[in-house]
């Protein structure tokens, strides 16, 4: 789950974080009086969507006076802001940030994620902060510092330090940052996050660091343990069909194509979407009804596929194991009836009760096509496709 901006960063002030002084709202008159609020005469106005880029595609404005600001809001309240990470659509600005302008002295780069490889959380730092931290990364990877550390206890102000010894920073820069830094990892792991983010982390005129701006994704798993959280959901800057499945306990994610993918299992949903490429098809979706899939799941799951005008043809790929393959069958059976379904539905039943499953199908007498195999279903799937 993603935070808008100006939450991540009330969370990391919680922690000690120093951060800029600002106020999210929802109105011109609401930004100018908020900028009144906040005192001085330079101001950022800062689109609040779920992704990166918003600078270079107009969502961030540097303006002067109050007038200045109202002028600001105005021209990004209510817009569809496109960036490189939001696809052609964009995504709604219901709010923007009012933020007094931070004079910048450097730019820091921070962050705290998981490091699959090694199955724990890694700080991250670099000298070289700002916007262009990716050719950074590209170029100059040696310029980019990493630290994994216990998942059970954040790193303290002494090891953040050591951390930064190979650094050309002074001793005083080191021994602030190094406060920041702890902080990060103990925000990353109470919070349950997949990603705590600072850049840029400023190093202002007169020696104090600021984190300009922030992000922080939360891991879904993790959301049971912070209904406080849960409730900073934003269902305007998500995939309505992302946002549905949330209410049925389906994992979700809109993809390009044109084959509808209903599958039990991630490992097995990747498969699948892999061999629909193999067969020369793309795939609409990643869908993961789960491993005890009811037929209410599988029904509601046909409607967000169907959901999707791009989607020609539906493979439903189920392996049964906890779940029964009859059971699948009848929920295919419901929610073709009740979705009243114009696309091909191709079929593969593996598992237990699969034999029934197949029965079922088979004596409905609706336009189902079985396959035995996985490369069978994304064969027949592609092939339908492209003949029409």
């Amino acid at each position: 789950m993603n935070l808008h901006e100006y939450q991540a960063k009330e969370i990391l002030g919680r922690f000690g974080i120093p951060i800029p002084k600002g106020e999210a709202v929802q109105s011109a008159d609401e930004a100018e009086k908020a900028a009144g609020r906040l005192g001085g005469e330079k101001f950022v106005v800062k689109a609040q969507i779920h992704a990166g880029g918003r600078g270079k595609a107009g969502g961030v404005l540097l303006v002067e006076g109050l007038q200045g600001v109202r002028e600001g809001a105005q021209k990004i309240l209510g817009r569809r802001l496109q960036t490189p990470q939001t696809g052609p659509d964009g995504q709604p600005v219901d709010q923007v940030l009012i933020q007094v302008q931070t004079e910048i002295a450097k730019e820091f780069y921070a962050a705290v994620l998981l490091d699959r490889s090694r199955e724990k959380p890694c700080l991250i730092f670099s000298a070289s902060g700002g916007m262009e931290i990716e050719e950074v990364a590209r170029k100059s990877p040696e310029a980019i510092l990493k630290k994994v550390f216990s998942p059970f206890s954040p790193l303290t102000a002494a090891e953040a330090e050591t951390f930064l010894s190979g650094t050309p920073l002074d001793a005083r820069d080191k021994k602030r940052l190094s406060g920041i830094l702890a902080a990060l990892t103990k925000v990353f792991l109470e919070t349950d996050a997949s990603l705590v983010e600072v850049n840029p982390l400023a190093k202002t005129p007169g020696g104090e660091f600021l984190a300009v701006d922030a992000k922080i994704r939360l891991d879904d798993n993790g959301l049971v343990r912070h209904p406080e959280l849960s409730k900073l959901y934003d269902s305007r800057q998500e995939d309505p069909r992302e946002t549905e499945a949330r209410k049925f306990d389906l994992s979700y994610v809109g993809l390009g194509g044109n084959i509808g993918c209903l599958v039990n299992g991630a490992g097995l949903a990747m498969a699948t979407m892999d061999l629909i490429k193999l067969a020369g098809g793309e795939p609409a979706n990643f869908l993961d009804v789960g491993g005890g899939a009811s037929q209410e799941k599988v029904a509601a799951a046909f409607k967000i596929i169907l959901a999707d005008p791009k989607v020609k043809a539906i493979l439903v790929n189920i392996f049964g194991g906890i779940m029964r393959c009859d059971v699948i069958a009848e929920g295919i059976l419901a929610a073709v009836k009740e979705a009243d379904l114009k696309v091909p539905l191709i079929v593969r039943l593996a598992g237990t009760q699969a034999e029934e499953g197949r029965a079922l199908l088979k004596k409905s007498g609706l336009q189902i096509t079985p396959a035995e195999s996985l490369e069978e279903a994304a064969e027949k799937a592609v092939s339908y496709v492209r003949s029409h």
